[in-house]
């Protein structure tokens, strides 16, 4: 049966890497990768009004947004978005992705975390415990969903050098790179492998989290 795929965040790099990525498969019939102003994932009404005229099979939240500083500079307004933006949003795309899912029986959502989560960097306070939640929510979700045959896991794609990063500096990048054990980086295309590998050919993986680069701290 061929799926309906739904990527949040749909401006950033990944999730354009991944919708092309997955229109190359034959068990795809549709893509939709909605942009913030066709989906802005802090707005409710939006979400519930978007899943409920694109109902999916595969859900993959990739979307986000990242605004470092240290917790006693944070406004209550920062702390909100992050969380908002991050975190929360991903769990109500995913509770109205699952009706349709719980309805037919199958479904596979997939949150996409951070390195941060598990090794935030200075002043990553905010964005890291909205990315630590959503390994929370995934394995729960899982544990939830799994009787209806509904899979939830959570991916760490890890450093990528696409447009996210583009902004750091050469000497930043190097830091990183030595941080990792193999000396370098994923692409975005090795992590759509993974999420096409994950979702077609790994049925019976849930609850997981899959850190992608090499870096062990």
């Amino acid at each position: 049966m061929a799926e309906r795929i739904i990527i949040t965040g749909g401006d950033g790099s990944l999730a354009r890497s991944a919708a092309a990525f997955f229109a190359e498969s034959t068990y795809v019939s549709d893509i939709l990768t909605p942009s913030r102003k066709e989906l802005d994932v802090t707005n409710f009404a939006q979400i519930k009004e978007y899943f409920r005229a694109h109902p999916c099979d595969f859900l993959i939240a990739m979307a986000g947004a990242c605004d470092d500083e240290l917790l006693l500079k944070t406004t209550e307004q920062q702390w909100d978005v992050l969380m908002q933006s991050n975190l929360t949003g991903a769990a109500l795309c995913a509770q109205q992705a699952s009706r349709v899912m719980l309805k037919q029986r199958r479904g596979h959502i997939i949150f996409i975390s951070s390195y941060a989560a598990l090794h935030p960097s200075n002043g990553q306070v905010a964005y890291s415990s909205a990315k630590a939640g959503l390994i929370g929510l995934g394995k729960s979700l899982a544990r939830e969903l799994g009787p209806a045959n509904i899979r939830v896991n959570i991916l760490i794609p890890g450093f990528l050098e696409n447009s996210m990063t583009e902004s750091l500096s050469s000497n930043r990048k190097n830091e990183i790179r030595r941080l990792h054990s193999l000396q370098r980086f994923n692409t975005d295309t090795e992590v759509c492998s993974f999420l096409a590998t994950l979702h077609f050919h790994l049925p019976h993986t849930s609850g997981q989290v899959f850190n992608l680069d090499s870096r062990i701290l």
